[in-house]
């Protein structure tokens, strides 16, 4: 298959270098667009107001990888393969391997989440993976776990574009308890901004927040209950794998206003 690989943690990460060296060596035609430094939590921010530069980065990765370094964020990295760099358009998009989870809300903020909605956007499925730890460096599962969802994708396409959150728990493979299809959930931190100052002597502030890990996790408006949240998926030590899509709508708002009467309003501009 012909692959683009992006991701948030920059070009010379670990995480990436181990899903595109894999895949290459599986035999994928794989093209990696990253940023030129670590752009995590970038969401889905783009570059519009300075030109995005590109650079072949040679020696990083597999002989069989085609990289280029980009100074843009994540989804600009996506933009450029797609329309600037590849000839022709992938099968897949992927982002990742992240260092760190990407689980219930921390979607929204996500660079590598956004570098796989962004070939979603384009009609193209893609697939963000992340490893569930911010210090292991352990990312032979993970990849292993690309490879074999790659392959599977390869041999059955998927009906139609789909976007896939997967997020694999930091521990090795015999104890991983399997796969999971999961919603997703939600995390929230006690959000703490330590006052600092420089050498200067101005002041500036350091967001430093902590997940809170025992957030009541809601029932989903169209799915069962039973169907478990990413976040308890991975507390389990599941492989989760989250179906996702751009479209925010709430669906019982609609309802809910409509009933209220507020698409009759009138607005009396004017009087």
């Amino acid at each position: 298959m012909k692959l683009l690989i992006s991701n948030d943690d920059g070009i010379l990460s670990l995480g990436v270098r181990s899903l595109a060296d894999a895949l290459a060596e599986a035999g994928h035609e794989v093209t990696v667009v990253c940023p030129n430094r670590e752009r995590s939590a970038t969401g889905h921010g783009l570059t519009l107001h300075e030109p995005l530069r590109a650079e072949v980065v040679n020696s990083i990765f597999h002989p069989k990888v085609t990289a280029w370094s980009c100074s843009g964020t994540p989804s600009d990295c996506v933009k450029l393969g797609l329309w600037g760099l590849m000839e022709n358009a992938p099968d897949l998009v992927l982002a990742g391997i992240n260092h760190g989870s990407n689980l219930g809300t921390d979607v929204l903020y996500s660079g590598t989440v956004s570098a796989a909605m962004e070939g979603f956007i384009q009609g193209i499925p893609s697939i963000a993976f992340s490893l569930a730890n911010y210090t292991s460096q352990e990312f032979q599962v993970a990849a292993m776990f690309a490879k074999t969802l790659v392959t599977q994708i390869d041999k059955q396409p998927l009906p139609e574009p789909t976007l896939l959150n997967v997020n694999v728990p930091p521990i090795p493979l015999s104890e991983i308890a399997g796969v999971k299809i999961t919603r997703q959930g939600i995390r929230r931190y006690i959000e703490t901004f330590e006052k600092r100052a420089d050498p200067r002597g101005k002041t500036y502030y350091w967001l430093v927040g902590e997940v809170v890990e025992d957030v009541e996790q809601p029932d989903h408006l169209h799915l069962p209950s039973e169907i478990p949240t990413d976040v308890q998926a991975i507390r389990d030590r599941y492989i989760s794998v989250t179906p996702m899509q751009y479209n925010l709508t709430d669906a019982a708002g609609v309802h809910g206003l409509q009933e209220q009467g507020l698409g009759n309003w009138e607005l009396g501009i004017g009087n």
